[in-house]
């Protein structure tokens, strides 16, 4: 392998479209496969949305900008939002008639799992079904959401406990990284974030990608789980979310109103390859969608 074939490897990986062109450019085309993806964001910033349209869209063939596959769809902290993925896959199913099939959930396998040993479990599991190939579509897509819950309440901070941690981040990463490998897989995982105070140059003299991005409702954060679990994904995105407060006139009233707005902001932070990018977006009854670069 010469360095001039490395820079080309990343041009030749299948990847998921999100179905926007101002979000997949940031990405250079889409979601990468071989590769895990993070999203992280607070609550409400969209994270889970985008995952819901990922897992219809991996449904696409590859001409259509998808992978042709089944999703594997791994929550660890909610009620799973059915209604949502339902909206979701009539709305694409009305799309492309002859691409997606009028139950798009029957290629979509949600499984719930409460704590990090479970998930390892779990995903022993997973191998064993891509293996047995009895599903209409190729398992193409994993999803894990969120990733930050599973390791919540289970471990502390006492050295033990946060050396034990690392070891299953890498556990995690490890068997996540050998089915993408293995089987062509796109990994997408979803991470919550805490408040930070400290310096923009790094944490504990360690910077990854651009920590000046990481801004939300009007406060300096950081990604949950920290350095070890930040050395075990490919790529990371941010998903911002600020409210702003606008004036409306309101026929016959008096006097304006006082209405809250919410702007999110999509950045990329780091990935192969790929320099910081960032994009607004809105959530629209049909997705995710970027409205500037």
């Amino acid at each position: 392998m010469t360095p001039q074939n490395l820079m080309l490897l990343p041009l030749s990986t299948p990847k998921l479209s999100i179905g926007c062109p101002i979000l997949d450019h940031c990405l250079g085309g889409g979601i990468a496969c071989n590769s895990i993806t993070e999203l992280v964001g607070e609550s409400g910033s969209g994270k889970t949305q985008l995952c819901l349209q990922l897992t219809v869209r991996a449904q696409l063939p590859p001409s259509h900008g998808g992978l042709g596959g089944s999703s594997v769809y791994i929550f660890t902290e909610f009620s799973f939002p059915f209604r949502r993925l339902q909206q979701l896959g009539n709305l694409y199913h009305a799309s492309y008639p002859n691409l997606i099939r009028l139950e798009p959930l029957e290629d979509i396998y949600v499984h719930g799992v409460h704590d990090a040993q479970e998930l390892i479990h779990v995903l022993g599991d997973i191998e064993a079904f891509i293996a047995i190939d009895h599903t209409r579509l190729p398992v193409k897509l994993i999803v894990i959401d969120s990733i930050a819950a599973l390791f919540r309440s289970q471990y502390q901070t006492t050295p033990a406990d946060l050396k034990r941690r690392s070891e299953m981040f890498f556990n995690i990463s490890g068997t996540l990284k050998g089915l993408e490998n293995k089987y062509g897989l796109a990994v997408v995982v979803t991470n919550q974030v805490v408040d930070f105070i400290g310096p923009h140059h790094g944490v504990n003299g360690v910077r990854l990608g651009n920590l000046e991005s990481l801004d939300t409702s009007g406060r300096r954060v950081s990604p949950a789980l920290g350095l070890a679990w930040a050395h075990c994904i490919n790529s990371r995105v941010f998903f911002a979310r600020h409210e702003q407060s606008i004036e409306v006139d309101i026929r016959n009233a008096p006097s304006t109103s006082i209405c809250s707005q919410t702007h999110r902001t999509f950045h990329l932070v780091f990935a192969p390859h790929l320099a910081y990018a960032s994009a607004e977006f809105v959530i629209k009854k049909e997705g995710i969608v970027g409205v500037s670069q």
